[in-house]
């Protein structure tokens, strides 16, 4: 009886010590370029002041990364790519022409209460459509600086164009299911109420996404989005440490200690992936700008490696 006992467990420590050993060796396994890549990248986001969230989705490979991409960030001026979107997709319906032109006006109103309220160019980065108030222009040349110098004032005239509601809706046929846009720039009534734009690095990845694919809206509107998106004049987040060869189709966002950025990568050799930066609570803007820029360049080299024959 002794001995069967003594057999038994001979063969369960075995057993244990086998399983420890093939976990041990599994251990011993050297991590994949991705998560190679997601180990740099918490280690760098782990010396930034504030709170960062990433989304990397390579075209090619279908590679993914995500890194607190389901975490909810003001969506600053990132709120501009849908809202042109939504203009495109109107235009492919035949709702609206991107050839119809529009009075400018500066008065909006709350969505708290309808309340009127106005933009301070002092406080916007574009003056050029300040100066053609009173004047028409068409909605295509609206659409172009509210991406490219990121105009509050095109912005909130193109929301009440086509309705904040409409936007959104539009980003969940998208697949876009925690971003919301609820109303224009500015709108200080609506800000206390903490009514506010909002969006994930998971869901403007895949906003991003659906233009590089063609599938935002139709092949030509999403070709021409990615136009706009490319002639972006903020250049210090995803592309400040790129090659000049390599294209960026992308679109930025500040508000106090808020620095975000979307884009579309493309390698000179064809390879292309969509790149979402997000950061909140930043202690030092400036050098948090450069410690995401320096994110940009980890994940471009690893494309770079995935993108060689």
């Amino acid at each position: 009886m002794e001995r069967t006992k003594t057999h038994a467990m001979r063969h369960i420590t075995q057993f244990f010590l086998g399983l420890s050993l093939l976990l041990f060796c599994r251990c011993k396994e050297p991590p994949s370029d991705l998560e190679q890549l997601q180990f740099e990248l918490k280690r760098q986001i782990s010396e930034i002041d504030g709170e960062v969230a990433v989304a990397f989705y390579d075209l090619a490979t279908t590679e993914t990364l995500l890194i607190n991409a389901e975490s909810e960030y003001h969506a600053a001026s990132t709120m501009k790519v849908p809202v042109m979107i939504e203009l495109f997709a109107q235009a492919d319906e035949g709702r609206i022409s991107l050839k119809d032109s529009i009075l400018l006006q500066n008065r909006f109103k709350s969505i708290v209460d309808g309340s009127p309220y106005s933009m301070d160019v002092n406080e916007d980065s574009d003056d050029v459509v300040y100066d053609r108030l009173g004047t028409k222009m068409t909605l295509y040349d609206l659409i172009c600086p509210m991406i490219t110098v990121s105009s509050n004032l095109a912005t909130n005239i193109l929301i009440q164009e086509v309705g904040a509601k409409k936007v959104t809706a539009r980003m969940r046929k998208l697949g876009a299911t925690d971003m919301e846009v609820l109303r224009g720039v500015e709108d200080q009534k609506a800000y206390d109420r903490g009514l506010n734009n909002t969006t994930t690095a998971k869901d403007l990845m895949k906003v991003m996404k659906a233009i590089a694919e063609h599938n935002a809206v139709s092949a030509d509107a999403s070709r021409e989005m990615v136009k706009i998106l490319k002639e972006q004049f903020f250049n210090d987040m995803i592309p400040l440490y790129l090659p000049k060869d390599v294209e960026v189709a992308h679109k930025t966002g500040f508000i106090t200690g808020v620095h975000h950025d979307a884009a579309i990568v493309y390698l000179p050799n064809g390879h292309a992936y969509v790149l979402v930066l997000l950061s909140k609570n930043l202690g030092d803007f400036e050098m948090g700008t450069q410690q995401l820029a320096r994110l940009s360049r980890k994940v471009y080299d690893h494309a770079v490696k995935k993108s060689e024959p």
